[in-house]
């Protein structure tokens, strides 16, 4: 296994193979090391970091192809750095403005860094084959959808077989750098006010489309450095996952169920919706709890925090039926595949069984907890139908309580695609994530 990235070894490209190894292995997210591989890199270097990592990985599947075409035999386990770094190697020669020869030359110095001189010839031979055989090694592997889309075929299987009409626009802007969304903080400013301040300290930014609160930034921005953040004006938050608050049809003094929490963005969203919320933060994960907190005090928001399985009813459940419930399900986040592209090689199709399993579980467990007459929307970052419309149709099926009510009920909806059961969001080049909701009430008796 790759080591760790740390202050010892300074290569940038040495450091980005190291943090990918693992993502490769497939035993760690990028998302759980990115942060501390960044803490190695110096503060002007790390936007490259993020563009090699990030980048390199959106289109792992087109590069994956090739590599394995210009080796002769895989690499064993303890060198899946050396890998990676071919991997960036070909990354920088075809997405980069590097020029060819300083792509090699730097990535073979990163192995020189690693410690591992040996393979400094062979990545050498290898991206210079490439140099010389990339137009006719692309025509070849050019019949293969996963080299065309950038994905597994497996999944673009799922996602053509869902959605025949929106399948490739929907690989299309999972391999784009997606926006940075601001939701302005209504106790402290509007979205007007906030898009004033982002203009006066010149920062580029628009009103999104759908959500009243939110604001697109038009660049990369630090973001605790822009005006408001300390004083809570705004959270950082995609615009799909700003639709949720609105959609409870939050009122003054009622008691909000945020099931599966973390990080806590949604639970600020409903805290800002309506006068005295009382608001319980449910969360399996205990080293994610910590976060959610940071975020509800930063925004001067408050909650109940619990950490308990979502499941165990019992366990953390007072007997107070909740007016409210967001369950943000668990899911395979296909629909932010862009902001984690590592879902490409972690994610399997066994998994998709286990999660719609889990994701009806948790629905019927905290449907308990609901009070007759009060509403559930259920939630996840999902494109494919197993996870989302399929769980809300049986549940309705078999759930002789829960009435599903269309989610342009009240007002006209211009977001998504209406289904049978809720409604789907694709993401969307310069514009929000992949997102499913759908709104169910409990009966009264």
């Amino acid at each position: 296994m790759a080591k760790s990235p740390n202050k010892r070894i300074t290569n940038l490209r040495a450091l980005a193979a190291m943090t990918l190894a693992p993502v490769i292995s497939g035993s760690r997210s990028l998302s759980t090391i990115l942060d501390k591989a960044l803490d190695a890199v110096e503060p002007k270097e790390r936007p490259l970091m993020q563009t090699l990592c990030l980048g390199s990985l959106r289109v792992f599947p087109k590069i994956d192809l090739i590599a394995r075409k210009l080796l002769q035999k895989p690499f064993k386990s303890r060198d899946n750095d050396v890998y990676a770094l071919i991997v960036l190697g070909i990354y920088q020669m075809d997405y980069l403005r590097t020029p060819d020869h300083a792509a090699i030359g730097e990535t073979v110095e990163a192995a020189k860094a690693l410690n591992k001189p040996w393979a400094s010839k062979l990545i050498n031979g290898v991206l210079r084959n490439y140099q010389r055989e990339k137009v006719a090694l692309q025509h070849k592997l050019n019949g293969s959808m996963a080299f065309q889309h950038a994905h597994p075929q497996w999944f673009i299987d799922l996602v053509r077989a869902d959605w025949p009409q929106d399948w490739q626009a929907i690989l299309a802007a999972n391999n784009q750098q997606p926006p940075i969304t601001l939701r302005a903080n209504k106790r402290h400013c509007d979205q007007k006010t906030l898009l004033e301040a982002l203009h006066k300290a010149e920062v580029g930014a628009h009103l999104c489309e759908y959500s009243r609160d939110g604001i697109t930034l038009e660049g990369a921005s630090d973001i605790p450095a822009l005006p408001g953040f300390n004083e809570g004006h705004f959270s950082v938050q995609d615009e799909a996952a700003q639709l949720s608050a609105s959609l409870l049809d939050l009122q003054a003094n009622q008691r909000v169920l945020d099931c599966c929490s973390a990080p806590g963005g949604k639970a600020g969203h409903i805290c800002e919706q309506a006068n005295n919320i009382d608001l319980t933060c449910l969360e399996s994960d205990a080293s994610r709890m910590p976060r959610v907190e940071q975020n509800l005090a930063r925004l001067g928001h408050t909650a109940k925090l619990i950490v308990e399985d979502a499941n165990e009813v019992d366990s953390w459940w007072d007997g107070v039926p909740f007016d409210r419930i967001l369950l943000d399900a668990p899911c395979s986040a296909t629909g932010v595949i862009r902001r984690h592209p590592d879902i490409k090689l972690l994610r399997r199709p066994s998994d998709l069984a286990k999660l719609a399993q889990l994701q009806a579980q948790i629905l019927r467990s905290v449907w308990r907890t609901l009070a007759p007459g009060g509403k559930l929307l259920y939630a996840t970052c999902s494109v494919l139908k197993q996870e989302n419309e399929n769980i809300v149709s049986h549940f309705v099926s078999e759930q002789n309580d829960a009435r599903h009510i269309p989610l342009d009920n009240n007002q006209p909806v211009t977001w998504g695609v209406e289904r049978p059961f809720g409604r789907q969001l694709f993401p969307q080049e310069n514009g929000h994530d992949g997102f499913y909701y759908a709104l169910l009430e409990k009966t009264r008796d």
